[in-house]
């Protein structure tokens, strides 16, 4: 049962064949093509290393969240801009980007990515499990919070949260209809929201920072509330994911009661690859029967980690959880938008290979 021993987050790197394809301009037809072909080659990477799932590496889209949210009724591109500002150790990425405005009710016009899910499972060797990464439904209103919502449309907010989590209910029933038995809510404002200079910007614009996470946390299960049997449901906390660089710092402390105590998921996959992370301590919250995957292995750069070094950290885990509901996987995806991060194809494989290998260790094969 998902989520295994040695996983991943989802989104890898993209091979230059596809990047030249997209930069082409191709017919959507011929687009297609190539994202099979490359599709294809990535799920036998996979299994080569020894992984026991599987996803398409995201490689159909341009964004981890901004292809999903677009596909959901109401909600559409405004004329505004949002200023976004990403750091790594060389200095500071900035650029705009789109806002986000919910422009009419939210619904679920059709099941968003079915048709990559689909694909996906059909080539997955046998014993090999699929799975589906979407944003968490707190990322549809992060972005802009109560602002970017229209006020002639939702006068009363909660009407907003209420659409909200019917279509993402709606949205994982198609997908458990269609096969999907492993699904993970990718959020980053969850783990944003431990970073006080993330928070400040929220209270600035008139959003309740202090307690935000509650709200997620609630509207998340109010769309897991009718979880399909047999459908595991993991998240993945992530401080951004832009060309080997982030956007907040902080341990999980602020939240961790709340989301790691509250949270009706299987599953928490998190980054713990350098000390913005913080301590293990949080994870005294988690209760029995939910694994934590322990993102150890960095993605921002093609290093690679010492066995011996991912074990001691496990160790240290251990003292605060046990290690029955660790796994361990990278800390984050490798290419959460399709520039990807800074390190080689090889590099990325070798890491997977070295989780798998690091996995049967410390757990047995």
């Amino acid at each position: 049962m998902p989520p295994f021993r040695a996983d991943h987050v989802g989104s890898l790197l993209r091979p230059a064949s596809l990047l030249e394809a997209r930069a082409a301009g191709l017919p959507p037809d011929e687009l297609r093509a190539v994202e099979d072909d490359a599709i294809r080659e990535v799920v036998r990477m996979q299994r080569d290393v020894g992984l026991q799932s599987a996803t398409d590496g995201e490689f159909r889209r341009t964004s981890w969240h901004m292809d999903f949210i677009y596909r959901l009724g109401g909600i559409g591109q405004s004329d505004d801009r949002i200023k976004v500002e990403f750091v790594n150790d060389e200095g500071k990425i900035e650029f705009t980007a789109p806002a986000l405005v919910v422009h009419d009710r939210v619904k679920l016009v059709e099941p968003v990515f079915a048709d990559h899910f689909e694909f996906l499972r059909s080539i997955v060797d046998p014993g090999i499990t699929p799975k589906l990464t979407i944003p968490s439904p707190s990322m549809v209103h992060y972005r802009g919070g109560r602002a970017a919502i229209d006020p002639s449309v939702y006068p009363d907010e909660e009407e907003f949260w209420s659409d909200l989590s019917t279509a993402y209910a709606a949205q994982i029933k198609a997908m458990a209809e269609r096969g999907c038995t492993y699904l993970q809510l990718d959020d980053t404002s969850l783990a944003y929201l431990n970073d006080p200079r993330q928070r400040a910007i929220l209270k600035e614009r008139g959003d309740d920072a202090e307690h935000q996470h509650l709200r997620y946390v609630k509207q998340i299960n109010a769309a897991l509330t009718e979880k399909p049997a047999g459908m595991t449901v993991t998240t993945h906390m992530c401080r951004g994911n832009f060309r080997s660089s982030w956007a907040a710092s902080g341990g999980y402390d602020f939240v961790a009661e709340a989301v790691f105590g509250e949270l009706a998921v299987d599953g928490f996959f998190l980054e713990f690859d350098d000390p913005r992370s913080g301590s293990f301590a949080p994870l005294r919250f988690v209760p029995p029967g939910k694994r934590v995957v322990l993102g150890l292995v960095t993605t921002k750069r093609g290093e690679l980690e010492s066995k011996d070094d991912l074990k001691r950290r496990i160790d240290e885990a251990a003292k605060h959880i046990p290690l029955d509901q660790l796994c361990l996987s990278p800390q984050c995806g490798f290419s959460s938008t399709v520039e990807g991060n800074a390190l080689t194809r090889d590099e990325q494989a070798a890491k997977l290979a070295l989780i798998v290998e690091t996995a049967d260790d410390v757990w047995g094969g």
